[in-house]
């Protein structure tokens, strides 16, 4: 693809090994840091030290989500850490530093550093395809730990964004019945117009205690301790926010709710599928830019 040609892998679960061997399978030089224990294609070379690294790559390539304190990439196969100004320092302004969900504190660090950063979990093909593995996760674990079926249940979604759209339409299909929460008029007629029931926020709290699974994608707090208080005893509550969620988990244990913040899905449940979701979107990146 145009000029480039090689991609340093930073850090990050069994997605970025997937992405790494998904790379070297189409023919780029791939180098990888920050792993341990982890077997690689042949074509793949793994190295200990940052700067021979990331030294004379095109692309560097952070994890989803890149860091969880701000200061370290995300490296969950990993013994050391690894510094983001360390990796600045190590990086020159001609290579392209891809990562998700890179927050305010690492995009002011790359400007001090003069480093071209892009989050690709801005892009709109990455977070819709993301949903799926997500939604699917979400799937399993509810047949899982719920003592009936999903089919014939009664589920309730807070939210509709990506997760909830395709999670709505895959309880759907099982044969759940669906109701969605939604604040906006206009999501509220598209739940309704797919055949599930639409809750307005506002009614929210005269319907929570009716259902026997609770999946929220709100990542605000939406399950407060008026909300928890409503729902059901033996109903399963999975949160599939990112931080900081849209639980409140200690008033739920004291409840006696069994909730379950499933974070990260996609690298747990599909995480093959899940690294050439990223590579597919990188290499968009990449064609966009025209280099």
């Amino acid at each position: 693809m145009g000029n480039i040609k090689s991609f340093c892998i930073i850090g990050g679960d069994l997605r970025q090994v997937k992405l790494a061997n998904a790379l070297s399978h189409d023919g780029y030089r791939v180098n990888v840091i920050g792993f341990s224990g982890i077997e690689f294609s042949d074509t793949v070379t793994l190295y200990d030290d940052l700067e021979n690294a990331v030294t004379g790559v095109d692309v560097v390539i952070a994890p989803l989500p890149c860091s969880v304190d701000g200061n370290t990439v995300n490296t969950f196969f990993y013994h050391k850490k690894i510094i983001f100004s360390d990796l600045f320092k190590a990086l020159s302004k001609n290579q392209i530093f891809l990562a998700g969900k890179i927050d305010e504190k690492i995009h002011n660090l790359a400007k001090v550093y003069n480093i071209y950063v892009i989050d690709y979990f801005d892009r709109e093909e990455m977070t819709v395809l993301n949903a799926i593995p997500t939604a699917e996760g979400a799937v399993q674990i509810a047949m899982e730990e719920m003592p009936i079926t999903l089919h014939n249940s009664d589920c309730l979604i807070l939210g509709f964004g990506r997760i909830g759209k395709m999670l709505a339409k895959m309880l759907n299909g099982i044969g759940a019945h669906v109701s969605v929460e939604a604040r906006k008029y206009e999501d509220l007629a598209w739940i309704n117009g797919f055949g599930y029931k639409p809750i307005p926020l506002k009614e929210i709290i005269d319907h929570i205690g009716n259902y026997h699974c609770i999946f929220n994608t709100v990542p605000s707090m939406i399950l407060d301790e008026n909300m928890l208080k409503k729902i059901d005893k033996d109903c399963l509550v999975i949160d599939l926010a990112s931080k900081p969620g849209g639980v409140d988990f200690e008033m739920a244990s004291n409840l006696g709710l069994k909730t379950i913040w499933a974070l990260s899905l996609p690298g747990k449940v599909a995480p093959e599928t899940a690294g050439e979701i990223i590579k597919h979107t990188v290499l968009n990146i990449i064609e966009e830019l025209g280099v």
